[in-house]
């Protein structure tokens, strides 16, 4: 599959691909049997702080436009968006519970994720998944943007360690941007530098 980036054509890896999953399951499988005390004590803690399931599942987009249920802690209040309908997340949300603010701050409530990567549906590094009725505005609005279908999503990608939460269509944009790059340079020492950056974004320095 072909991506189109200006003038440029940018062609996903495919024995990269390849690779990527195979890597992307052991590393996932790795990570959940080490971080499954933590996920024990992270899903203790919201049962005793706040009502509702521990887990929150919502329908993103993956690749090649394929929808899958995407797994994370619930950091929200239940029943969130039952008055307003499907809007962005954003920076000191009301939404958000108390223990729900430290898991985003720290990131933890992705941790389910490894499973999203366990079943082929995501990636460790790659563009964020957007839910259904947000990619299909922008790719009204944006030239380009479903090139960004093409390549599984991921935990985190380029566009996570240099940018913050969507608040407006700029950033969207810019966010493209980063996501376009990093297909056409996807390759195993690019996302060993994102997985470095994005240690370096949790721990503090250059954090966004």
């Amino acid at each position: 599959m072909i991506l189109t980036l200006g003038t440029a054509t940018i062609a996903p890896r495919k024995r990269y691909a390849t690779l990527k999953g195979a890597v992307d399951r052991l590393l996932a499988l790795i990570g959940l049997i080490v971080l499954l005390p933590l996920l024990a004590l992270m899903c203790l803690i919201i049962k005793l702080t706040s009502r509702g399931p521990v887990f929150f599942q919502q329908e993103r987009v993956g690749q090649n436009g394929v929808c899958f249920k995407i797994l994370k802690l619930r950091t929200m209040i239940q029943d969130a968006e039952s008055s307003t309908g499907p809007i962005w997340a954003q920076d000191n949300d009301p939404r958000v519970t108390r223990f729900g603010r430290f898991m985003r701050m720290s990131h933890l409530d992705e941790m389910p994720q490894l499973i999203n990567v366990l079943l082929g549906n995501m990636s460790l590094v790659g563009p964020r998944p957007e839910r259904p009725v947000f990619v299909e505005q922008f790719k009204r609005q944006i030239p380009d943007y479903s090139n960004r279908l093409n390549v599984k999503p991921g935990i985190t990608g380029l566009a996570q360690v240099y940018h913050s939460y969507d608040s407006t269509l700029r950033d969207v944009r810019k966010k493209l941007a980063y996501d376009l790059l990093y297909i056409k340079k996807m390759c195993m020492m690019t996302d060993i530098i994102i997985i470095f950056l994005t240690i370096r974004c949790l721990t503090g320095r250059g954090a966004k």
